[in-house]
């Protein structure tokens, strides 16, 4: 089984929302975009939200982020994983992300979301411990993931879940 990186993150002197998923999966990871998966409901969650065009481009979504302060990351560095789902992790190949070198040069960031169970339960194992206090405040909302292998809900109820994220 190959590690597998992800990406650096989405973010600028202005971003206060941190939004977090778990690892890029296969497409993402191929295209090297976040969300990639056509089937993944994240990008027409955020479009919806923010009233934009439903077919612009990456870049296009990328800059949509940054207008709305909106930041976007992985809560690990490295992994190893076969396929896309999160529960084929190998949880002692995982590594996650320097969050304390993250907050401290974007220290506007004042929410995070987890886009997911995974992310969430990820970040309190593998990078809350090692945060100072001052970045172990930050207010912390979980959101059902926009995943396509998490169906339970429709994309409805999912968008009613996220409205919070863009203010």
């Amino acid at each position: 089984m190959a590690l597998i990186k992800s990406f650096a993150p989405v973010c600028d002197e202005f971003s206060s929302t941190l939004i977090l998923g778990s690892m890029p999966g296969v497409q993402s990871l191929r295209k090297a975009q976040y969300y990639a998966h056509p089937r993944n409901a994240f990008w027409q969650i955020i479009l919806q939200l923010t009233n934009a065009e439903p077919n612009c481009s990456y870049e296009k979504r990328i800059e949509l982020l940054k207008q709305h302060r909106i930041a976007l990351w992985d809560v690990l560095h490295t992994c190893e994983r076969p396929g896309s789902l999160d529960n084929s992790i190998l949880a002692t190949s995982a590594q996650a992300n320097y969050f304390q070198g993250f907050y401290a040069k974007f220290p506007n960031i004042k929410r995070v979301f987890f886009n997911g169970a995974y992310a969430q339960t990820a970040y309190r194992k593998y990078v809350w411990p090692n945060l100072s206090s001052s970045f172990r405040d930050l207010p912390l909302f979980r959101l059902p993931s926009t995943s396509p292998a998490h169906a339970s809900l429709s994309l409805a109820e999912k968008l009613d879940f996220w409205r919070g994220v863009v203010s």
